[in-house]
């Protein structure tokens, strides 16, 4: 299975993905800790993580899977959102929350 199958098959079998530095735990990078607070204020608090510094072909594939350079990047229902600012305008917006379904 190559890593784009592996992204694939993790961003559609999982409502709420999040590929991060770290884990929601242990956030690595500034950006992640955002990312993952912006999901517990919107109710979220079960989503599949993917710590990108553990697999440096996970953390290259996803930056190509979605065309998107930088990381975090969340996936709703199979469809890339986007990064941490985005995340938090549309958290603003209340278009994040809708998109939870919260």
């Amino acid at each position: 299975m190559s890593v784009q199958d592996t992204i694939r098959e993790q961003v559609t079998s999982h409502p709420v993905v999040l590929y991060m530095k770290g884990t929601p735990q242990f956030p690595q990078c500034g950006f992640s800790a955002n990312a993952t607070q912006i999901l517990k204020a919107c109710g979220v608090t079960d989503f599949f993580s993917v710590n990108v510094l553990a697999d440096p072909e996970i953390r290259q594939g996803i930056k190509e899977y979605a065309n998107w350079p930088t990381i975090p990047q969340l996936y709703i229902n199979g469809e890339f959102v986007g990064g941490s600012d985005i995340m938090r305008e549309l958290y603003q917006s209340g278009e994040l929350q809708q998109m939870l379904g919260k």
